[in-house]
Parts: structure tokens; C-alpha cells; sequence
């Protein structure tokens, strides 16, 4: 497996894989220590993980709204529970069946995981100065990516609390906030784009090619969690594994995204090496 430092020097000159929870399946759920363990051994440079507030502030890796079919038909909200409630806990399998994985804290998963990986802690955003004390009480800074929807009392916030951590806004066909980023105190990465069809503002190649030119990064999605919405034009998992990989995760590496997210980490890991995709153009 690669390390973060690895990673880091390789990241200019090929595409970075983000594995969207973790690699579930089967007995192993998603958001779980053996899920982003598993990602790691099948490639994945980043692990994309939610993370939810305990009653008390304690900081979990769940994913809001999840309770109902990640903990078997539970009916309360992890949101008004104590952290000792919390972990007492136990994910459910594909099948609805009780396993023996708990849901662990965030500073749990940072300190497994430093200096192994970029992390996107995802879903924070309504708790940031809080996700980010944490990562500086493990002192990795340079490892994590954070995220939110572009909304300006957002940004005020990274530029309080994070203003030296890589954030990227999650753009849905236009981009409205290049121009008000790029004049904050904020380490702005790039983004996260979101289009459900290639005549979007975002999904244009001019776009990409003026984003890459002000050396911002984009992260496409290959990933679905919904059939009726298509965070990329089609171009998902679901084509890669139904129809062809060049038609999925071959067109997203072509279209020259800098970070693809995928459900399949394996699986679009060996086909962009094996095809040699996975390197820039």
C-alpha cells in the first residue's frame, strides 16, 4: 500500500482515487475502520467519510440520516445521543444483520490513518470548527480535504477555522464562487463538481482547462446513490461495471479530472492502470 507521502509526490501526474465510505460490501459496512482499510488495500489515495455530532459533541463517522438502514430499522438520531449510547452500537450487514463493527469516532479513524492517506470528511459542515480541532489535535493538517455546499457563511467559516487546510466547494452545473474564493484567505483546492448533463457550465473542457490553468483540481463522481440523479452525466460505476469502463470511469479519466470518486475502488483502480488512464494527459 501507499503512504500520504507517496501519494503526495505522485498526485501531479495521475489521477487520485477517492473511495466514496470506504469499500463495502457483504459483511463489512460502509463508514467502518475494516471499509476504508479495505479501500486502502484495493488503491484508493483518499477516503471519503461523513461524520456526525453526538449530543454531547463527540465526533462519530456516520452519515446523517442514516440510522434507519445502516443500524437495522433504528428509530432514533444519532445527533441526540451520548457518545457512550453511541458505543454500544453496531452496524448491520447488506443483509440487515447485526455485525460485530462499531461506529467509531472521528479522532479513532484520524489517528488510524495518519500519514496513510488524504481524507474528506464530508457532511461537517454544519460542525466545522469542531472537525478541525480534532484534526489538529492529530497534527494532520496537510492530510484532509474538506467540503460543503457553496454557500458564502461557509466560507467565512474555513477562513476562521481552516483557512491552511485544502477546501473545495460542491458545485452543481454553474460556478458561482470562483471569483469570491479566490480573493478569501482560504486554501482553495479546486472542487467537487456535480452535472447531470455536459452542456453544464462545469462540465465544459474550457472550464476543467481554466481550472487546472489557476492550478485548482476537480473531483468527479462516478459514484451512484441515487439512479435518478447522475452526479456526472452518466458517466458512473454503473456504466463502467454494465456497459464499458471507457464509457464510466475511461471517460471521467479522459475528460482530465484530477480526482475520480468510485464505489468499485478495485475495480476502477486495476482498469485506469491497466489501460494507463490513471496518468495524466
Amino acid at each position: 500500500m501507499k503512504d500520504f507521502n507517496t501519494i503526495r509526490s505522485e498526485e501531479s501526474g495521475r489521477i487520485l482515487v477517492a473511495a466514496h465510505r470506504g469499500a463495502c460490501g457483504g459483511n463489512i459496512p460502509c463508514n467502518t475502520m475494516t471499509a476504508f482499510e479495505t479501500a486502502l488495500r484495493q488503491g484508493a489515495d483518499i477516503l471519503e467519510m461523513d461524520v456526525e455530532r453526538a449530543a454531547d459533541g463527540t465526533l462519530f463517522i456516520f452519515h446523517e440520516g442514516k440510522e434507519k438502514s445502516h443500524l437495522n430499522d433504528f428509530e432514533h438520531s444519532l445527533k441526540l445521543m451520548t457518545a457512550e449510547e453511541i458505543r454500544r452500537l453496531r452496524y448491520v450487514n447488506q443483509d440487515h444483520d447485526v455485525t460485530q463493527f462499531p461506529i467509531n469516532t472521528l479522532d479513532e479513524v484520524l489517528e488510524a490513518f495518519k500519514g496513510r492517506c488524504y481524507i474528506n470528511l464530508d457532511h461537517c459542515w454544519n460542525f466545522f470548527p469542531e472537525a478541525v480541532a480534532a484534526v489538529r489535535r492529530h497534527g494532520m493538517e496537510e492530510q484532509i480535504i474538506l467540503k460543503s455546499g457553496p454557500k458564502q457563511k461557509f466560507f467565512d467559516i474555513i477562513e476562521e477555522v481552516a483557512p491552511d487546510i485544502a477546501y473545495m466547494p460542491i458545485l452543481k452545473n454553474v460556478d458561482e464562487c470562483h471569483d469570491i474564493l479566490s480573493r478569501m484567505n482560504i486554501n482553495y483546492a479546486g472542487a467537487e463538481v456535480v452535472f447531470d448533463s455536459l452542456d453544464a457550465e462545469i462540465a465544459q473542457l474550457a472550464y476543467i482547462e481554466k481550472m487546472h490553468k489557476e492550478g485548482k483540481k476537480l473531483w468527479a463522481n462516478a459514484i451512484i446513490y441515487r439512479y435518478t440523479v447522475q452526479l456526472a452525466a452518466g458517466m458512473s460505476d454503473d456504466t463502467s461495471l454494465v456497459e464499458e469502463p471507457s464509457k464510466g470511469w475511461g471517460a471521467l479519466a479522459d475528460r482530465n479530472y484530477d480526482i475520480i470518486q468510485t464505489d468499485w475502488t478495485g475495480m476502477m483502480c486495476d482498469y485506469l492502470y491497466k489501460t494507463g488512464k490513471i496518468y495524466k494527459n
